[in-house]
């Protein structure tokens, strides 16, 4: 009986040392989301390409591309991210991949004109040693109630 107690105890300390784990990668991810917008706003290409993986996706409304044309367009100013208002952030993690949703409203500069977009962005991230890798970014705009 004693083995059985000790034994549960033992599980249950795992089971909460897991969940604080996962809870604190969770608060990684959200925070170096965070620093990504901020840096897309200033045009921190440094930051950003150490953020993002040689090999990653970035899906937009009018295309898709590599890290590369994504770092250049960001310096060029083709698209100015200046300010992303976060409604809403989840977080999942599976093994070494964090994906992570955001719902914003995205202030940029595209070709000149300022617009706000309602968007739903998906952030994948790996881990690669001990640091995470951008690895996707996509925006899905969202309807508004005065689309049709």
């Amino acid at each position: 009986m004693k083995t059985k107690i000790i034994g549960l105890f033992v599980l249950l300390l795992s089971v909460q040392w897991s969940f604080a784990q996962n809870t604190d990668m969770e608060q990684e991810i959200i925070q170096l989301s965070k620093d990504k917008w901020q840096w897309m706003s200033d045009k921190n290409v440094d930051e950003l390409s150490k953020l993002f993986h040689e090999k990653a996706e970035f899906v937009h409304m009018g295309g898709h591309w590599g890290t590369e044309q994504e770092l250049a367009i960001i310096k060029s100013g083709g698209i100015w991210y200046k300010k992303a208002d976060i409604h809403e952030v989840s977080v999942n993690i599976i093994d070494n991949t964090a994906i992570l949703l955001n719902r914003i409203d995205l202030l940029a500069e595209v070709g000149g004109n300022e617009v706000t977009n309602p968007f739903e962005v998906t952030e994948v991230y790996i881990k690669q040693g001990n640091d995470w890798k951008l690895g996707s970014l996509s925006f899905t705009r969202l309807m508004t109630p005065g689309d049709h």
